[in-house]
């Protein structure tokens, strides 16, 4: 597989830097599993924690937002590595902000769940 235009510019980082990028890269993935995990255990483990449509719906949501992690996880990792390479300050992300919002909203979602639950 070829590599990206970006890795042929400016000078390799410290490899702990990169190292530990990559580390933070793989606990994203880790979270969007997660996700995806919660929403088959939530459709195979609870059917009857919610009305059916409501079930497939917060399902559908959970592995979404998992999918979706997934792969901005990989675009933040590359926008670091770029910028470590470059030597310019390490670009913002609203990852942890949103990711911060999906599973309070989760949380809240299910605890309500759980609470009207007969």
């Amino acid at each position: 597989m070829r590599e990206p235009a970006w890795r042929r510019t400016g000078t390799m980082p410290d490899y702990r830097f990169s190292l530990a990028n990559e580390r933070t890269f793989l606990a994203w993935v880790r979270t969007a599993l997660a996700l995806l995990a919660g929403a088959v255990a939530i459709d195979q483990l609870a059917p009857e924690i919610a009305p059916p449509v409501v079930r497939i719906i917060l399902c559908m949501v959970l592995a979404l937002i998992g999918a979706v992690l997934a792969v901005v996880s990989y675009r933040r990792w590359a926008h670091q590595e770029q910028a470590m390479r470059n030597d310019e300050e390490l670009p913002h992300s609203w990852l942890m902000l949103g990711m911060t919002i999906v599973v309070s909203l989760a949380a809240i979602v299910f605890a309500v769940l759980i609470m009207v639950r007969p």
